[in-house]
């Protein structure tokens, strides 16, 4: 009589393949490392998640609601855009160093090198950073209308400049920059927003 098939944990394997998609990239990930890696068949995954894009998309999703979820804290819970920013660049330089994980964004670093035929995904790789963009720039917009920036201020070129720090910290951290090298820019960088909000205060 044959044994029966091992449980299958769904929630543990897309936590394995979170951190696969992370170390590796998309393209980097095949089929053969995700049996490897998760311990199934590749027949389990395929019923499971369908295809390897839906077992990613799966696997983005989960790294948004935990690790990856840093971002939309800070600018939700913060009370100010100075204290929403600062707090998203410290701990993206954080979350991006921690010891034991990959370094840098999985929705930065999985995008890289993507070939043609993988298209699709890395143009709704770049639509998550466009949103992460512009939840900036509407924290920032809501910093104008408040008062704490003045009515001039270029939120556009604003955000786009915290915007490509955040996903610049993503590639140095996975290039192996220190955290305090990383962290040394956050300083300067608020100046930006510093010069923006002179002539607000009482």
């Amino acid at each position: 009589m044959a044994g029966r098939p091992r449980e299958f944990d769904r929630d543990q394997a897309l936590k394995t393949a979170m951190t696969v998609f992370w170390e590796r990239g998309y393209e980097g990930t095949s089929m053969s490392t995700l049996v490897e890696a998760l311990g199934l068949a590749s027949a389990r995954i395929y019923a499971a998640f369908g295809s390897k894009e839906a077992l990613f998309r799966e696997a983005v999703a989960l790294y948004e609601a935990g690790e990856g979820g840093f971002a939309d804290r800070a600018m939700r819970e913060e009370e100010s855009a100075r204290q929403a920013i600062a707090r998203l660049l410290n701990d993206a330089v954080l979350t991006y160093t921690k010891r034991g994980r990959p370094h840098g964004c999985l929705v930065v670093s999985a995008a890289s090198s993507c070939a043609a035929e993988n298209e699709a995904v890395a143009d709704w790789l770049a639509e998550h950073r466009r949103q992460r963009t512009q939840s900036i720039i509407e924290r920032l917009h809501a910093a104008v209308q408040s008062g704490e920036l003045r009515q001039d201020t270029d939120i556009a070129a604003l955000g786009d400049l915290y915007g490509a720090l955040l996903h610049g910290i993503s590639i140095q951290a996975r290039d192996g920059i220190s955290r305090a090298r990383l962290q040394a820019m956050i300083a300067p960088a608020m100046l930006a927003l510093d010069a923006a909000a002179s002539g607000c205060r009482a």
